[in-house]
């Protein structure tokens, strides 16, 4: 690994390490540049994210793709709704010797593909609950610690309602962001027509290491935030709380449940990821705000009048963000 002679100098080539990262990437992916920003946040800002679109959108091949381009073990679990707490994170067998051994499951690699994570019921869900938080999983009174770095990046269909089963709550916090992928563009379509119907087939090198990773991750934990950024970051997480007195109007009409700390903190670590991947070295209020809406997506219940009246998530964010800038 390369050897630095201060942060400056890290922060200067990790910004150009991302901009690597996403030539690498758009060999295969076509478009979807927001999206391949807010997972390369999420990893190395040591969070898990939760990819939401229509079928057939590549979520699956991006996973896929970021995990070549960053050299790490990878391990896709397809969740049906007959799989099994140990079929994730594994289970103890009896060895030729008459002793029980355990047989490490899918969960223990770098980046775990939970592909289409709400079509097993919540016990199997739950299983990875440990495992993406304490980042250990617990099997027959044992302790298994995951090697680092260690991300879940999941995808879910928002239709095809039928067999699914929508995500527990505290599942879902688990999620530094909920990322909605969207149809492409007429021209990035018509590229990914001509890319996939030949016989082009790209070759993707090898960008970064997983000692890099680590040490990226930890450049980010130490870049220095302004108090009015905190600040700025937990007034949004509190204006999504009904209960408060100062809750603003759009919060007290259309929302059921808002967010906890763990949005707060969220908001301000992808801030900091968000800030370096740009060129600064501290990050402002724009940099929340380009990370607001895929932290708090997940993490507001809209009441039946926001139903009732269109209004999606994405408004009311968009709403408390004006509000919290006057704040």
């Amino acid at each position: 690994m390369k050897a630095y002679k201060n942060d400056v100098e890290a922060a200067d080539d990790f910004r150009v390490r991302i901009g690597d990262l996403k030539k690498e990437i758009s060999k295969v992916i076509v478009g979807q540049d927001d999206v391949i920003d807010a997972v390369l946040t999420s990893i190395f800002s040591n969070g898990h994210c939760l990819l939401v679109g229509v079928p057939g959108l590549a979520k699956t091949l991006l996973v896929n793709t970021i995990s070549d381009v960053l050299g790490l073990s990878f391990s896709r679990i397809q969740f049906t709704p007959d799989l099994m707490p140990s079929d994730i994170v594994g289970s103890e067998i009896l060895d030729d010797e008459r002793n029980f051994r355990f047989v490490k499951g899918p969960v223990f690699a770098n980046i775990v593909l939970a592909d289409e994570i709400n079509r097993t019921p919540p016990k199997t869900q739950s299983a990875l609950l440990e495992a993406m938080q304490e980042r250990i999983v617990t099997a027959a009174g044992k302790r298994y610690p995951l090697q680092a770095p260690f991300f879940v990046l999941a995808t879910q269909n928002p239709i095809e309602q039928e067999g699914t089963y929508p995500l527990p709550e505290a599942q879902l916090d688990r999620f530094m962001f909920n990322i909605w992928v969207d149809y492409p563009s007429f021209e990035e379509e018509v590229n990914i027509v001509k890319s996939t119907t030949s016989d082009f087939k790209a070759e993707l090198k090898n960008i970064m290491s997983a000692e890099e990773i680590l040490f990226f991750q930890n450049l980010i934990r130490k870049v220095p935030v302004p108090d009015g950024v905190i600040n700025y970051a937990v007034n949004l997480s509190n204006s999504t709380r009904p209960g408060n007195d100062a809750s603003p109007t759009v919060t007290r009409e259309y929302i059921n449940w808002g967010a906890g700390p763990r949005a707060s903190q969220y908001l301000v670590i992808g801030a900091k990821c968000h800030a370096l991947m740009n060129g600064k070295y501290s990050p402002d209020r724009e940099d929340v705000r380009a990370v607001a809406t895929n932290v708090l997506r997940h993490r507001i219940v809209r009441n039946y009048k926001a139903e009732a009246d269109g209004i999606t998530s994405e408004k009311i964010i968009e709403d408390l963000m004006k509000v919290a800038a006057n704040v």
